[in-house]
């Protein structure tokens, strides 16, 4: 098989889903596809470019259903439904996230450093221009809802792993911990809109 740019971000995206960012390596990942480590570089130019691709990667299924026409504050049932497509938007990200462990500080890295990289970023901040939102504060607003998202799945997967093996301790917490988002999502969607 020809290493490709797709084939790398792949395979350290199952290295990421079964082992944890910890032992994602560049050595790890040049064994895993049984090449030199220096064959990579071809692909990507460094672990951190890496780590973006990964993100994308994450959340490259993300819906997209921006407004087809302009919406202002005058609107209602156009504030509620660009609302629900935030909510929508953020439910897929945390999902997407959930189950890969590490998944939240790949995405905190890629955004801090390549935002625009990630395409689920772009969609949150769209449709925050939908809302009253000023447009100096729109990078806020995104980042808020964004560190809302990451914030709740890296306590849920770090309090999952705390409990170990207790199938119903893991249970409650994990119920307590979805709560606990679904509820500050929707105060700061209510602050939003």
């Amino acid at each position: 098989m020809a290493l490709t740019r797709d084939t790398v971000v792949e395979t350290a995206v199952r290295l990421l889903t079964q082992y944890g960012l910890a032992d994602l390596s560049m050595r790890r990942l040049a064994r895993e596809l049984d090449v030199q480590v220096g064959a990579l570089y071809w692909h990507v130019a460094s672990k951190q470019e890496l780590l973006v691709d990964v993100a994308a990667h994450l959340l490259a299924k993300i819906p997209d259903n921006a407004p087809s026409q302009e919406i202002t504050s005058a609107n209602d049932d156009d504030v509620a439904w660009v609302r629900q497509e935030l909510s929508v938007v953020c439910h897929s990200i945390f999902d997407a996230l959930l189950p890969i462990p590490d998944s939240a500080d790949v995405v905190q890295w890629a955004a801090a450093t390549r935002p625009e990289a990630l395409r689920a970023v772009e969609i949150l901040r769209d449709l925050l221009t939908h809302l009253p939102v000023e447009p100096t504060r729109i990078h806020a607003a995104t980042s808020l809802l964004l560190h809302h998202i990451v914030g709740n799945v890296a306590e849920l997967q770090n309090a999952t792993m705390a409990v170990g093996e207790d199938q119903l301790e893991a249970r409650r917490v994990n119920d307590r911990l979805r709560e606990s988002f679904e509820w500050g999502l929707e105060r700061v969607l209510d602050a939003l809109a």
